[in-house]
């Protein structure tokens, strides 16, 4: 089946991180306008990122207020806006992200329609949630998300046909172990601060049990502003 062209999309430090102390640096804060200018170039309809990310950025991890739920709900895919000019795509396996409204505003890029990506260890009440809220929803999975299935029914379900893929590192690392990153793109800001316990741009989630090396092929390599540097990588493996 079809699927979107995805792009793994990242700002990072020099020593690969995607969070922590440098993120409040004068150095990030130029790498992070010239993160949106450079995401603005692959004219995507919809960017991806994992459920930790969206609380950490957008819920304030703040809980689903659910209800109870004396009926079955039926597991099947629930589309509530088929035309937005952006969607979100949080992908989310058991339904744990506590949203308020069924879109996000971000910097200065379109209002962003919500798509929860879920596998059916998902609950009945956190279903009704989402459907209150006029909240999309699709199913890719029985306990993990099934990264492959779930860019087929972006494309065919919401027409997405460019997907950026923005973390954590372990959504990043599903994607490209199922050999469907297109492409890497990755901005580093001229900062590091040393940490140990933050996050790296690909990481091995628990349910991964092997871990298989992926080389790139340097698709570009630009000095942008304030020795911003955009580097773009084609996997050589897929």
């Amino acid at each position: 089946m079809e699927r979107p062209y995805i792009v793994c999309h990242m700002l990072t430090s020099l020593n690969g991180k995607i969070s922590g102390p440098f993120m409040n640096t004068a150095g990030a804060e130029v790498a992070s306008n010239v993160y949106e200018t450079t995401n603005t170039r692959y004219h995507s309809q919809a960017w991806l990122c994992g459920r930790v990310t969206m609380e950490e950025n957008f819920t304030n991890y703040q809980k689903p207020v659910l209800k109870p739920v004396d009926h079955p709900v039926s597991k099947e895919d629930f589309i509530a806006e088929k035309q937005a000019a952006m969607y979100i795509v949080s992908a989310d396996p058991s339904g744990k992200v506590g949203w308020t409204k069924n879109y996000v505003d971000y910097v200065k890029r379109p209002r962003a329609h919500i798509i929860e990506v879920l596998t059916e260890r998902v609950s009945d009440a956190y279903l009704v949630f989402l459907r209150e809220k006029r909240i999309s929803y699709i199913f890719a999975g029985k306990e993990t998300i099934d990264c492959r299935l779930a860019a087929e029914k972006l494309f065919k379900l919401f027409r997405i046909k460019t997907l950026m893929v923005s973390g954590g590192g372990v959504v990043n690392w599903s994607f490209l172990q199922e050999g469907i990153v297109d492409e890497v793109s990755v901005v580093v800001a001229p900062v590091t601060d040393g940490e140990k316990e933050t996050h790296t741009i690909f990481e091995r989630g628990t349910n991964l049990a092997a871990i298989t090396p992926v080389d790139f092929k340097l698709k570009a390599a630009e000095v942008m502003s304030d020795d911003v540097l955009w580097l773009r990588y084609h996997p050589k493996s897929f």
